[in-house]
C-alpha cells in the first residue's frame, strides 16, 4: 500500500512520533493507522496520543432519568454553532425524555413527540435549521438509584459529555461523585468481567513486544507482563481505578465502604470515534462569504 504524506500526518499527530518513525511505521503495517500506533509503541516511539479523539461530529448529548432508568442520547449536527440553538436545544430535550419510553435508536425515531414521529421532527429540523442532523445512538441504565451528570454543559441536562450511573441502593450524592470520576477517566467497563477481551489481548500483545525488546530473559519478561497487565486493568475498568475523589482508595471500594453496588454506568461524548474532516479555515470563510 502506498503511504501518502496526508497519513504520515495522521500518524504524526496522533502519536507525536518523528516524521521518519511514523512513516516507518505506516511502511511496516502496510498502512494501517492502528497497527501503526502499536508498532510505535512497541518500539518506545509513540507519545501520549493527545489528538488520538479528534472528532468530526458536533451536537449534543441529553440525558434523562425517571423512575430508575437514565438515559444519554447523542444527537449530531454539522457545527457547534447549531448545539448552541435555543430550538435544536428543545428538541434534543424532548428527545431524551421520549427516550426513556423505549430502548433502541430505531424505536426511539419511531416514537412520538407531540403527535410527530421523532424522525419527523429531526427532519423539519434540518429543513429549517439547514444542517444535517442525526440521532446516532442511544444508551440507557436502571438501577435503584439512577444519577446524571453532564460535563461541559450547553444547558440543562444537555452537554458534551453525559454519564450516567446505575446503583443498587441509595447514595445519590456518591453517584454524583462517580459519574463525575467517569466523565473524567473514561473507563473501557465496569469491571475485567465484562471487558472486552480482544482489548486485554490487544494490550498484552503491545507489552509482550515491548518487553523482548529489552532483551531480558524469558522468565523475567513474564514476570513483567503480568505486572504491566495488571496496571493496565486497574487503569481501564471503573471500580478497579483509584477514585478521583479519594485516590487511597478504588471507586469499587468507596461503594462499597457507602454501603452500595455499582451496577453499570454509560458514557457518552459527542462525536466519539468519529474521524473529523478538516477544512482550512480560510478557505471556509471564503466559501460561506461566497454563498457556496
Amino acid at each position: 500500500m502506498a503511504i501518502t504524506a496526508a497519513m504520515v500526518k495522521e500518524l504524526r499527530e496522533s502519536t507525536g512520533a518523528g516524521m521518519m518513525d511514523a512513516k516507518k511505521a505506516l511502511t511496516e503495517t502496510d498502512g494501517d493507522m492502528e497497527a501503526a500506533v502499536d508498532w510505535l509503541r512497541t518500539k518506545g516511539l509513540a507519545k501520549a496520543a493527545k489528538k488520538s479523539g479528534r472528532v468530526a461530529a458536533e451536537g449534543l448529548v441529553a440525558v434523562a432519568v425517571e423512575a430508575g432508568k437514565g438515559v444519554a442520547v447523542e444527537v449530531n449536527s454539522e457545527t457547534d454553532f447549531v448545539g448552541k440553538n435555543a430550538e435544536f436545544q428543545a428538541m434534543v430535550s424532548g428527545i431524551a425524555t421520549t427516550a426513556l419510553t423505549v430502548d433502541t435508536v430505531e424505536a426511539l425515531n419511531d416514537a412520538e413527540i407531540n403527535g410527530k414521529k421523532v424522525s419527523e421532527v429531526v427532519t423539519n429540523a434540518i429543513a429549517k435549521i439547514g444542517e444535517n442532523m442525526t440521532i446516532r445512538r442511544m444508551q440507557s441504565v436502571t438501577g435503584d438509584t439512577v444519577v446524571s451528570y453532564v460535563h461541559n454543559a450547553a444547558a440543562e441536562g444537555m452537554g458534551k459529555i453525559g454519564v450516567l450511573v446505575a446503583l443498587k441502593g441509595d447514595n445519590e450524592a456518591l453517584g454524583k461523585q462517580i459519574a463525575m470520576h467517569i466523565a473524567a477517566t473514561n473507563p473501557a467497563s465496569l469491571s475485567e468481567a465484562d471487558l472486552d477481551q480482544s482489548i486485554v489481548e490487544k494490550e498484552k500483545q503491545v507489552q509482550i513486544d515491548i518487553a523482548k525488546e529489552s532483551g531480558k530473559p524469558d522468565a523475567v519478561i513474564d514476570k513483567m507482563i503480568v505486572g504491566r497487565m495488571k496496571k493496565f486493568l486497574q487503569e481501564i475498568t471503573l471500580v478497579n481505578q483509584a477514585f478521583v475523589i479519594n485516590p487511597d482508595v478504588t471507586v469499587g471500594q468507596a461503594a462499597k465502604d457507602a454501603g452500595v453496588e455499582i451496577l453499570s454506568f454509560a458514557r457518552v461524548e459527542v462525536g466519539e470515534g468519529i474521524e473529523k474532516k478538516e477544512e482550512d479555515f480560510a478557505a471556509e470563510v471564503a466559501k460561506t462569504a461566497a454563498g457556496a
